[in-house]
């Protein structure tokens, strides 16, 4: 009898935070579409002589921001132990790093 008293506390620990509505994970689905809708927009500016350095920045941030809006809500990571979450942040840092250095490479900014 102890035993079940204690598997119940430990799944309680695991269940300490509310779990959000369906009505939560709609509203993230429209800023996500929101934001998708900033990305398709900017395919629009290009063509009217925005400068090319501007829309690797506008999705760039873009970017970032739907990528770790999925992984926090979608992917429950803002639930998660803050390891799992120093992961994360550790891999957006990393391709963000990555992708500077292409776009340097490539000479996509106008230097030089």
């Amino acid at each position: 009898m102890t035993d079940l008293a204690v598997e119940h506390v430990d799944s309680d620990a695991h269940d300490d935070h509310d779990h959000p509505t369906d009505a939560f994970y709609v509203k993230i689905a429209l800023i996500l579409a929101f934001f998708t809708l900033i990305e398709v927009g900017t395919y629009f500016e290009s063509v009217h002589n925005a400068p090319e350095w501007a829309m690797y920045v506008v999705l760039s941030v873009l970017m970032i921001i739907k990528f770790v809006m999925v992984g926090a809500y979608f992917m429950h990571l803002k639930y998660d132990t803050v390891w799992f979450r120093r992961v994360f942040i550790a891999g957006v840092v990393l391709a963000c790093i990555v992708y500077v250095i292409m776009f340097l490479a490539y000479n996509r900014f106008g230097f030089v």
